[in-house]
């Protein structure tokens, strides 16, 4: 009993401590999964902490049990209409991109390390694809909002990538194994095959099967959170077992619910955010502690070698080869080829090798280990920089508040939330009929100084009025702007169109010199002439004396742009 109440204060101590330091750690932008990786480290052997883990088993158990939680997790918070726009691109570099990061690392590797060429190639595939958990928390869990088109890439691709890592990882080893036997490559392409077909099919069928379980039994909150949180780890075990890809079953999985009309869906996001966060902090915790560090100082100049390749060389290699195919803007291909984010899943397959008792198989796992530190370092750490630099980094919507659900049967149609009017703001002084709500939003309540107020068109809105609005929940979403100042350069201008808006009215009020062409088309229809790829917000097109600037779209269609002049002018 003492033994475990030590070893329950020694972990509690250590969790509490990684949170105590993640939150001064991101005020400097520090990527969280790097501090909670090192902190795992310090209170390893080689730390002050002194606790000794080798557990190859449990480490690896505990990062599967982490990787169902947090691509679950992902999947709920992708947009169906994200998918749709970046499947075909994120799709081929979750294959192809994959295969062309594990040859050219994976040869490097071999030269530098002075291995058998399929040695090196086992190296490359261990750390050839990105990672779900590094990408979908540094993307989404410090608050970056980048262009949905680049970001949704990058998500997609690291949520259904490893499969093809997991195939070579496997298919590598098992050669190895063999000593120069006969490989099986077309046993090796089937398995590939299968786990991909048994994986997308599994991931849809459960996805649906989950949403018909849970718009019949009616769970809310915490109990929703416990039954969708059971059938995602029924689901990877079942896939699993029937010789499928687990995790891309669950990753899909997550796109059909969350993308339904599931009751208290806005309340399952929230509590499976902590559940992510949860298994993300165990994770990284217990791979760090599972590394030495002193056994990494004699690999660290190779390892090193091997990391900068695989960031300057591979990485952006496979993503320009990769996108040939399709009309991506240069900024969004250069930041594609930096964010190759490398985490939890090159060190899980490195611990592959280690179970197969293979040669060299602790020299494997510590130049992964090293090539995550340094994917975590100095990509994890620029992101939001070069984002910024590329103008692919948007400026963060003004949210609403305290968001429920509305119930209608058992389908959440619509959802309630709270504005409080700022001051200089676009409702400030407006009446509440004339309000520039998104479609489909309808304020429902109006309350000055604790007093209800009725919502009458007539009503002339405060500063510190507070608005109770119901509409659709991504509707919401854009809400909060008609509440808070727009700043003194807003990133989408200061008069909002309509798509539907024709171009020669625009071009008679502002002056513009426009073909007849032009003049004959609506903004909607201008813009998806302009551009050979899907629109999404952010997306910029110059018109003239004019930068139209996109605000709303959907399935490539302009709803809405901003105008603002350019900067020559």
């Amino acid at each position: 009993m003492d033994t475990l109440n030590s070893l329950i204060l020694a972990g509690s101590l250590v969790f509490l401590a990684s949170l105590v330091v993640s939150s001064i750690a991101s005020r400097f932008g520090a990527p969280l999964l790097l501090v909670f990786l090192a902190l795992g480290m310090l209170a390893g052997e080689d730390g002050p902490g002194k606790i000794v883990f080798s557990n190859y088993q449990l480490s690896y158990v505990v990062g599967t049990i982490a990787l169902v939680v947090i691509l679950f997790d992902g999947g709920l918070r992708t947009r169906q209409d994200s998918f749709r726009i970046s499947l075909k691109p994120a799709g081929v570099l979750a294959t192809l991109g994959v295969l062309i990061t594990t040859g050219v690392t994976g040869l490097f590797a071999a030269w530098v390390l002075n291995l058998s060429w399929l040695e090196g190639l086992l190296i490359g595939a261990i750390v050839g694809s990105t990672d779900a958990a590094a990408v979908f928390a540094l993307l989404s869990g410090r608050g970056l909002e980048i262009n949905r088109r680049v970001g949704s890439a990058l998500e997609i691709e690291s949520g259904s990538n490893d499969p093809m890592a997991v195939f070579l990882t496997s298919a590598l080893i098992g050669v190895l194994g063999q000593q120069g036997q006969d490989a099986g490559v077309a046993a090796m392409l089937w398995l590939f095959v299968k786990q991909m077909g048994l994986g997308a099919l599994a991931g849809w069928a459960g996805g649906k099967a989950m949403v018909w379980l849970f718009q019949r039994l009616g769970p809310r909150g915490a109990m929703l959170a416990l039954f969708s949180l059971g059938t995602a780890g029924a689901l990877f075990s079942l896939t699993t077992a029937a010789g499928g890809s687990g995790f891309l079953a669950i990753y899909l999985a997550g796109i059909v619910v969350g993308n339904a009309r599931v009751a208290d869906l806005p309340n399952l996001l929230n509590i499976h955010d902590g559940y992510a966060w949860l298994a993300q902090v165990t994770m990284f915790l217990v791979l760090g502690l599972l590394v030495t560090p002193s056994n990494l100082l004699p690999v660290a100049p190779y390892a090193l070698a091997i990391s900068i390749v695989l960031m300057l060389v591979a990485r952006p290699l496979a993503v320009w080869l990769c996108m040939l195919p399709f009309p991506v803007p240069k900024a969004e291909k250069l930041f594609m080829s930096w964010v190759g984010l490398r985490g939890a899943v090159p060190v899980i397959l490195a611990i592959f090798p280690l179970m197969a008792g293979l040669p060299n198989s602790q020299l494997f796992f510590n130049v992964a280990f090293f090539v995550v530190m340094m994917s975590l370092l100095f990509q994890g750490w620029t992101i939001a920089p070069l984002a910024e630099r590329l103008k692919l980094k948007l400026p963060a919507r003004p949210d609403v508040e305290h968001r429920v659900p509305v119930v209608s049967g058992q389908e959440a149609r619509y959802e309630a939330a709270s504005c409080q009017v700022s001051a200089d703001s676009p409702a400030e002084g407006q009446l509440a009929g004339e309000l520039a709500l998104p479609s489909g939003v309808r304020l429902a309540a109006l309350y000055r100084d604790e007093q209800a107020l009725e919502p009458t068109a007539s009503q002339t809105l405060r500063a510190g009025d507070w608005a109770c609005l119901i509409g659709p929940g991504p509707a919401l979403e854009t809400a909060g702007e008609a509440f808070h100042p727009p700043g003194e350069d807003p990133y989408y201008g200061y008069f909002t169109v309509s798509g539907l808006a024709r171009l020669a009215d625009l071009a008679d009020s502002y002056g513009l010199n426009l073909s007849d062409r032009d003049r004959a088309d609506s903004i909607a229809d201008y813009c998806k002439r302009a551009c050979g790829y899907p629109l999404v917000a952010g997306d910029v097109l110059r018109l003239d004396r004019l930068e139209m600037v996109i605000r709303a779209a959907a399935d490539g269609q302009v709803k809405s742009v901003g105008l603002r002049y350019l900067k020559s002018q």
